[in-house]
């Protein structure tokens, strides 16, 4: 079978005695939600990122020389609460030690919790966002965010980082044979890509087309599921999931 087809497969369908068990779909599946977060924050809440933090530091300098639509408090509000989740999900990660399985399940809960309270916000918000209503879920979005990129790493799943493309899609070029690298992993690579596409169209479609919280409820049932199935598949205690 072609190399690609199967990266793809294992990718999606991996076997739950390979090294990472089913963490790779599960990571697909919250790639996904970045691309519906991300869609949510920047199209509403006024160009601002949540899990793209390389976007916000750009987005102050803008906001910085003046540029109109880019807000210097949306901005830092995003960036700190992004470091506050990073440093629960570095602490989760502390407490979870090598067991891999403990660690996501236990930061998918949390991060579903405030997931969920920004869903709320964002239904009595409205579409048309008021001040206060925009910054809490800046907040509770940005603190959810970093958390997932801090368990995320800790994780350490080849190529699946959930929110970062740019490395990527740099190693999907860089590292193909076309110029004599190892091998691009161009399945694996292209499918977290897709992920992240198909999570901002959702996303964009949603905001644009029905009603803005939709898309942050359908990140809230993707990481209520990857919660669920990761509790599920623990029982066993399997090799994938480490200590």
């Amino acid at each position: 079978m072609n190399t690609f087809v199967v990266e793809i497969r294992d990718t999606i369908f991996p076997s739950l005695s390979s090294k990472d068990g089913p963490l790779p779909p599960l990571l697909v599946a919250m790639t996904l939600v970045t691309g519906l977060v991300d869609a949510y924050s920047y199209l509403v809440l006024g160009h601002v990122f949540v899990a793209n933090m390389t976007g916000n530091v750009v987005f102050l300098g803008f906001a910085l020389a003046g540029a109109r639509g880019f807000s210097i408090g949306a901005s830092a509000a995003a960036m700190a609460s992004f470091c506050a989740g990073a440093l629960v999900g570095g602490w989760l990660a502390r407490r979870a030690e090598s067991d891999r399985g403990v660690l996501f399940t236990r930061s998918t809960v949390i991060q579903s919790l405030l997931v969920a309270v920004a869903v709320a916000l964002a239904w009595l918000g409205g579409t048309e966002v008021a001040p206060g209503y925009r910054y809490g879920l800046i907040a509770m979005l940005a603190v959810a965010m970093g958390l997932q990129n801090a368990a995320v790493r800790k994780l350490a799943v080849p190529d699946l980082t959930t929110t970062v493309l740019t490395l990527t899609m740099t190693g999907l070029v860089a590292d193909s044979a076309l110029v004599g690298g190892p091998g691009s992993k161009a399945g694996r690579r292209l499918v977290a890509v897709s992920a992240m596409f198909l999570g901002a169209l959702a996303g964009a479609a949603c905001v644009i087309h029905s009603h803005a919280a939709i898309s942050l409820s359908c990140a809230l049932a993707v990481l209520a599921a990857c919660g669920a199935a990761a509790f599920m598949l623990l029982k066993s205690r399997p090799a994938w999931a480490g200590a």
